[in-house]
């Protein structure tokens, strides 16, 4: 039973705030006020998924520690510090299921935004420059999704959906997935790479996949070929990216995610011919925080009730395995 929880916030609190409130001890705090309420709370909801104070805040002392952790984002790379991830009386949750249909869909639009060169007509539109020019399908083309949990699997369904030929990579190969048709391991990845016109990167961020998409990587892609990075920065090596996209090896990327956020002003990225720069926003949509809030709500009174808690994260790997089918923490 949550004794008391901590809410780690930034900007705004949960909207159903109060009924958490007759559920838990709940205090509130920002990032600074964290080491002072964190030592001797039950659990904690990091409402500010993208901080990096948890693991600075959080108790020397294991008895001291919060016995479950929330995050409210799909993922969870900043709470996978050792002193958490090897405490076995831990639990890690996280949103897995708020993003998967939004990001999917945002995914849609980017590559129909690079084949039809959407920022090209809003550019000459700018100018007052009517110029008539071809543009690329998207129907029959070859997308690799790297990736192939919740947001990957949702994001093929909606490709294939758009006349799009779709297979996956991951860390298994195997045929005939419901969702992916193919999925690619480590010995067929590079022939995928190869044949892609288009390559999602929808991974979560461990020790793995840091770095995974590396100058070796983008030299394997097929020329002419687009990167779709909404997993994280860190996947990718972005100064090995700018070369290839120099080069004019690659035509062109949309990245919602980048290793330093905000992008600096500085970045190259920014200007690049054929590049789509979004700030991390590929999953919020108007009803996100609720949904979120909606989740956590759920899962807190799973936890008073010792059930089952829903996206229980395996803190090893870094993500959600696959649940069950019928199982009650899907």
């Amino acid at each position: 039973m949550a004794s008391r929880l901590v809410v780690l916030y930034r900007d705004h609190l949960p909207y159903n705030s109060a009924t958490i409130e007759e559920l838990a001890d709940t205090v509130y705090c920002t990032e600074d006020e964290l080491p002072l309420l964190l030592p001797g709370a039950d659990a904690l909801l990091a409402w500010w998924p993208m901080s990096r104070a948890v693991a600075a805040a959080w108790p020397d002392d294991p008895e001291k520690a919060p016995r479950w952790v929330h995050v409210a984002a799909a993922g969870v790379d900043p709470f996978l510090f050792p002193a958490l991830v090897e405490d076995e009386g831990v639990a890690l949750t996280n949103s897995r299921g708020v993003y998967d249909q939004p990001i999917a869909e945002y995914v849609l639009a980017l590559i129909l935004a690079l084949a039809k060169d959407l920022p090209g007509t809003w550019e000459h539109q700018r100018r007052h420059d009517w110029r008539p020019r071809d543009s690329e399908r998207i129907g029959g083309r070859t997308v690799l999704v790297w990736g192939t949990g919740a947001i990957g699997r949702a994001t093929a369904r909606l490709l294939r959906a758009a006349g799009m030929r779709v297979s996956g990579a991951g860390r298994t190969a195997r045929a005939d997935d419901a969702d992916f048709g193919t999925v690619h391991g480590p010995a067929t990845l590079r022939g995928a790479l190869a044949e892609a016109h288009y390559v999602v990167l929808a991974a979560p961020l461990t020790p793995d996949t840091r770095g995974m998409v590396d100058a070796s990587v983008l030299a394997s892609m097929r020329p002419g070929a687009r990167l779709v990075n909404v997993g994280r920065g860190a996947l990718v090596d972005e100064e090995a990216l700018v070369a290839h996209l120099a080069e004019g090896k690659l035509a062109g990327a949309a990245l919602d995610v980048f290793r330093r956020e905000p992008l600096p002003a500085g970045s190259p990225l920014w200007d690049m011919p054929g590049v789509i720069v979004s700030p991390h926003t590929a999953g919020e949509v108007t009803s996100w925080r609720a949904d979120l809030a909606d989740l956590f709500l759920d899962n807190l009174r799973r936890r008073l009730a010792d059930r089952p808690l829903r996206n229980l994260v395996d803190k090893r790997r870094g993500y959600v395995p696959a649940p069950p089918p019928g199982s009650d923490g899907g």
